[in-house]
């Protein structure tokens, strides 16, 4: 099915995006966050995206939320709607100044913005569009 390629793709590349962020050589300093608690592994992977350690980490369990969604139907129905929610609340802290590092732990501002706009837009195709009905009209053998 479709969404289980969706959760299986977006699981490699936020995977991909965690084990990245543990890198400096992939890092430049970012010097547009605000005051950060949690500085470790603290910069912008490939120059554009503020990360840290915890940024890092969450990455790596999305990561693994979607591989291991990505088994069956509805695991990847609720992964894609449960991203949707989460990167779409993500993407407005990202807009307001005093949310924009979620209270000095993780950066989102800048390019993460965008990033998690365009992930909670795709996952809620994924969750609730055309590929998430496609099981309801099928057959049940």
């Amino acid at each position: 099915m479709l969404v289980q390629r969706f959760a299986l793709i977006l699981g490699i590349v936020y995977l991909a995006a965690g084990v990245l962020g543990f890198f400096p050589g992939l890092m430049s300093p970012d010097t547009a966050s605000g005051a950060l608690t949690i500085e470790a592994f603290h910069g912008r992977l490939f120059g554009l995206f503020p990360v840290n350690i915890l940024h890092n980490l969450v990455h790596l369990a999305v990561g693994i939320w979607g591989l291991a969604a990505m088994r069956d139907f509805n695991g990847s129905v609720s992964f894609s709607r449960g991203l949707a929610v989460i990167y779409g609340v993500l993407a407005v802290m990202g807009l307001i100044p005093v949310l924009n590092t979620l209270f000095g732990l993780v950066p989102l501002h800048s390019h993460d913005i965008w990033l998690h706009a365009g992930t909670a837009a795709v996952a809620a195709y994924f969750g609730w569009g055309a590929p998430a009905r496609v099981r309801a009209r099928m057959p049940v053998i």
